[in-house]
């Protein structure tokens, strides 16, 4: 699953999906480029998808953090859905449920204790303030350089 950004902006719903995501770099730029599509169009909302490994305690309660999720022997393949709005922020975890062959079978829920803290890459995607004119109008500018434009950002995604 690529990662996905869904906000709505002055003008209406965006949805923007990275051609790819080959590396950390790539994964990164992601990140600025919904930073800036946020401030470009006024977001006042957003949600981040992203598939993921989470990694979770072992069963006597440690939590090794020397080794990377994707690694562990306690890890868990999970989408999470990551909110945020001027009132505030919302995480919800699914566990993937694989087929026996390795297929998609469905999604599972996940039991989190209550976030205290918000933090990582793909987080505050929104600006702390809404943007003035001229941020946003720069903003436009350097997603026109990008080549991320307002119609494809719009269109009609219900063919999906």
């Amino acid at each position: 699953m690529t990662p996905t950004l869904l906000a709505v902006g002055a003008g209406g719903p965006i949805c923007f999906i990275p051609s790819s995501l080959k590396d950390e770099r790539a994964k990164d730029n992601f990140a600025s480029i919904a930073r800036l599509i946020c401030v470009a169009h006024a977001a006042t909302a957003a949600v981040m998808i992203i598939e993921a490994w989470m990694k979770t305690a072992s069963p006597d309660g440690t939590l090794d953090l020397t080794v990377p999720p994707s690694q562990s022997l306690h890890r868990r393949e999970v989408v999470a859905l990551t909110g945020e709005s001027q009132a505030g922020y919302r995480q919800k975890i699914l566990q993937i449920i694989r087929t026996g062959a390795g297929g998609f079978f469905g999604f599972g829920e996940f039991t989190t204790p209550p976030e205290t803290t918000f933090s990582g890459p793909f987080a505050y995607i929104l600006a702390p303030k809404a943007p003035a004119a001229a941020e946003q109008k720069e903003a436009a500018a350097l997603l026109a350089v990008l080549g991320v434009t307002a119609a494809g950002l719009r269109r009609d995604w219900s063919a999906n």
